[in-house]
């Protein structure tokens, strides 16, 4: 096995756990702490391998217009992505569910694309096609269909990570995509701060304060910021090197099949027989949306 493949399986293992420490760092401090603290945490984990690149290319522009400029877009998209997704979570949803709910960004963007002017392809139409069916076992409760409020926000989620991805894929090739990275966990961290003062610590600041001091709000707080952020973000880039993109996003999206796995390691969720059978059918949907004949058409996942 080659050693890119091996090196986004542990990308996608690390994101897998991330959403086990989202519920639980979630559930202790508070959805928009989390989030801030941990896009703070993960553009200090990029500061030093942002500052030793940046001694390597010295002699190359830095583009400063370009890279402030997508990094407000990028971290604004990721604001609400990530915002979305944490509320959804704590809201009670499984980590597996939702996992695999924010995975259909990946039917999104192509889809989005076409807003743009790029083609799209059979393989997408039967994606999303798929995907519906996926998401009518997930969002079936007791033999009814029922949406529930959280199964909304992991929807809207995953319509914000599309954006956020296209973004990305526009302003990436124009600038350091490291500067880039860090300047959108660093504007996310700083947006998300903004409801963290409002809604977690001005109801109630010494309780914050408390919770803050100990290691259930800790743990998964360093697991976020220092392995999902800053370690797996390293591994997609070196992982991706040298590997065909179709094949790359591929492996990428087991992110989902490992947060299953690690809600019921770790946090012994169940699922049903039919949340079981909406998530297959989603990964196949997901699958089959990756399938695209060409560079052009790549598609990439958050880090």
């Amino acid at each position: 096995m080659k050693k890119n493949v091996i090196f986004l399986l542990l990308a996608d293992l690390i994101w897998g756990a991330a959403f086990v420490a989202q519920r639980t760092g979630g559930d202790v401090v508070g959805a928009y702490s989390f989030n801030s603290i941990r896009n703070i945490m993960g553009f200090l984990v990029l500061l030093p391998i942002l500052l030793i690149g940046r001694r390597r290319k010295a002699q190359q522009p830095l583009q400063t217009g370009k890279i402030i400029l997508g990094g407000i877009i990028c971290g604004t998209a990721l604001f609400f992505a990530s915002n979305l997704q944490q509320l959804g979570i704590t809201m009670g949803s499984s980590v597996g569910k939702a996992g695999f709910l924010t995975a259909c960004y990946i039917l999104l963007v192509p889809i989005f694309g076409l807003v743009l002017g790029k083609k799209t392809h059979w393989n997408v139409l039967i994606g999303v096609f798929l995907a519906l069916i996926g998401l009518y076992f997930l969002c079936m409760t007791e033999g009814s269909f029922r949406v529930q409020t959280s199964d909304i926000l992991l929807l809207l989620s995953a319509v914000s990570f599309a954006v956020q991805i296209l973004a990305i894929d526009h302003f990436a090739p124009q600038v350091d995509a490291i500067f880039l990275s860090a300047l959108e966990f660093l504007v996310c961290g700083i947006e998300s701060a903004i409801p963290m003062f409002l809604f977690d610590i001005a109801p109630a600041p010494q309780s914050w304060l408390h919770v803050m001091t100990s290691w259930e709000a800790w743990i998964p707080l360093l697991y976020a910021g220092i392995c999902s952020s800053g370690i797996a973000y390293t591994l997609q880039t070196a992982g991706q090197r040298g590997l065909h993109p179709t094949v790359a996003s591929l492996i990428m999206s087991l992110e989902s099949v490992f947060s299953i796995l690690f809600g019921w390691l770790l946090l012994h969720e169940r699922l049903s027989s039919r949340e079981i059978a909406g998530c297959i059918t989603i990964f196949v949907a997901v699958t089959i949306a990756q399938l695209v004949p060409s560079e052009k058409d790549r598609i990439t996942e958050p880090a």
